[in-house]
């Protein structure tokens, strides 16, 4: 058994290297002991290949060290489970080659099998079901013939359609949303493997054996499934009047801890940090969902006598880090964004859309959570709770002492990934650009190639907000909330958990360099960071609690 750290926020614990039927059997035990008896400062675990990764919760003092050891012992006493019941077998329906299968050529001749062989080969296989991740209800399947494994794109690709099946490296898996992706694409599937409205949201359950018909194009038939539209009215009848939205302005909240197994990505604010002080500064709780907008802000009008807050970066003519009072009806176009990229607006009450899974916040890649699922738009009707406090007590602010850094020059501070030794150092310190290629999901570098020592053939492992990821064209991504749960790309590094909302606030042009950090130091700024938003809080308390 081996830890391994994932970043200041996680531990992976490596109970085989080779994830066979007996390595899952030992996973998934130790997985449903960890979930019946967590671990005391730990919120979710994640059982992948052979390992099982624990979550942090990073508002506790708990520290990767002392959950590693207690991780240890569980595994310890969890030594054996009961065998997989092989009488479940989900049969997978798929389209090979053509518009479905853009890839097939290059498989075959990588491989130096005709496209014929390719299907064949594919599609005779018998396939078992290693984990699920990347995106919610990718299952990750083993079993691919040797003969057909092929390195993942160095580039991935900006949209891969819902439903395709891929080829990366040594795995072989099904597409559930339309999202990025590296894998060699060969054909495709009608079926819906994810569906959130279900009990049991994931088709594919770890350990499933899963077998392949093959269909001819004309028999490729979206599967179709009743639309469930989610009310988002609620009793009082408050409702935001959405007259400009911005481009990419969504509800959020601090997002869905505890469905990465099924790979449920966190989701959630980008900035974190940013949306727990604007709730606070509005006397709501941090979790309270609120509007977080990219580059342009909506323009509001407000049903009631409220409060709200602006944090992270800001709007030129709005103060930022302080309660402001706003009338009923009144109207605010809140504009361009500066210094920065993301701003959160937190309302007194806080929004009032359905929970999806334990959540309010909107994941766009499966259309599920927030204002039904999407972006605001012009003539939305967003519902609010009533409000807490109708008048802003004071002019007050946050002290600028415990912000982060925002700004076009970031300084990350980072601790080393799993294959960081690969890479040798001299990725440490280099100034990188920040491309068009920034979102939700990750911020793309460019600079010097970031080149590794060997190539990557190794199964797919657990990722996070924050980890660095290289591809085989050597520019670094860094992950954020709306990343996949398991990725293929060599793990260089993980961004510490206090300078993640710096990464959020992060857009094209923008310079970063990374500094490396030891464990100890990552623990020491986390918890330093907690304590100031914890002082905040007692003090806001006190403020409110006087009124």
């Amino acid at each position: 058994m081996k830890l391994l750290p994932l970043g200041d926020s996680a531990v992976v614990l490596e109970l085989a290297a080779e994830p066979d039927v007996a390595a899952l059997r030992r996973v998934r035990t130790l997985a449903e002991s960890l979930s019946r008896i967590p671990i005391p400062g730990t919120v979710e675990v994640l059982p992948a290949f052979g390992t099982v990764t624990v979550f942090l919760d990073v508002k506790s003092g708990t520290g990767v060290r002392e959950v590693g050891e207690a991780l240890l012992a569980r595994a310890a006493e969890s030594a054996s489970g009961a065998p997989f019941d092989d009488a479940r077998v989900v049969e997978i329906e798929v389209c090979y080659g053509g518009a479905h299968g853009p890839d097939l050529a290059i498989v075959a001749a990588k491989t130096g099998l005709s496209p014929e062989e390719v299907i064949a080969r594919h599609s005779g296989a018998s396939y078992r079901v290693l984990a699920l991740g990347f995106t919610p209800g990718f299952a990750y399947l083993g079993g691919l013939p040797p003969e057909l494994v092929t390195p993942r794109h160095a580039t991935p690709r900006t949209r891969v359609p819902e439903g395709s099946v891929g080829i990366g490296g040594r795995q072989t898996g099904i597409y559930p949303q339309s999202t990025p992706g590296g894998w060699n694409l060969i054909g495709r599937t009608p079926r819906r493997l994810f569906r959130p409205e279900l009990d049991e949201p994931a088709l594919f359950r770890l350990g499933d054996r899963v077998r392949i018909k093959c269909l001819t194009p004309e028999e490729f038939k979206p599967e179709q499934v009743p639309a469930v539209e989610a009310s988002v009215q609620n009793a009082d009848g408050a409702c935001l009047e959405v007259v400009r939205a911005g481009p990419l302005t969504t509800v959020q909240d601090l997002g869905r801890v505890g469905h990465r197994a099924s790979g449920m990505p966190l989701a959630g604010a980008a900035d974190s940090f940013a949306l727990r002080v604007a709730n606070l500064l509005v006397g709501n709780p941090e979790s309270a969902a609120g509007l977080e907008c990219a580059l342009v802000g909506p323009e509001i009008v407000f049903p009631e006598d409220t409060v709200i807050a602006v944090a992270g970066a800001g709007f030129e003519s709005i103060p930022l880090w302080r309660p402001i009072k706003v009338r009923a009806g009144e109207r605010i176009a809140f504009g361009p964004i500066q210094n920065g990229c993301r701003a959160y607006i937190a309302i007194s009450g806080g929004i009032d859309v359905p929970m999806v899974l334990g959540s309010r916040s909107t994941y766009l890649p499966a259309g599920l959570g927030g204002f039904h699922g999407r972006v605001l738009a012009a003539g939305d009707r967003v519902p609010v709770n009533r409000p807490l406090r109708r008048d802003a007590p004071g002019r007050w602010s946050v002290d600028r002492r415990m912000l982060p850094d925002y700004g076009p020059k970031a300084t990350i501070r980072v601790l080393r990934g799993a294959h960081a030794d690969r890479f040798g150092g001299k990725w440490i310190g280099t100034p990188f650009t920040v491309t068009r290629q920034f979102d939700r999901m990750g911020v793309r570098l460019k600079g010097p190639p970031v080149a590794s020592a060997e190539g990557d053939y190794r199964n797919s492992g657990v990722v996070a907000p924050g980890t660095v990821q290289v591809p085989g064209d050597g520019a670094p991504i860094i992950l954020l909330t709306d990343s996949q749960t398991i990725g293929g790309y060599p793990r260089l590094a993980h961004v510490i958990a206090p300078d993640l909302p710096v990464v959020a606030q992060l857009r094209g042009g923008n310079e970063v360099q990374f500094a490396e950090v030891s464990q100890d130091q990552a623990e020491v700024i986390r918890f330093a960071c907690e304590q100031g938003i914890a002082i905040l809080r007692e003090g806001v308390a006190r403020i409110y609690g006087k009124r």
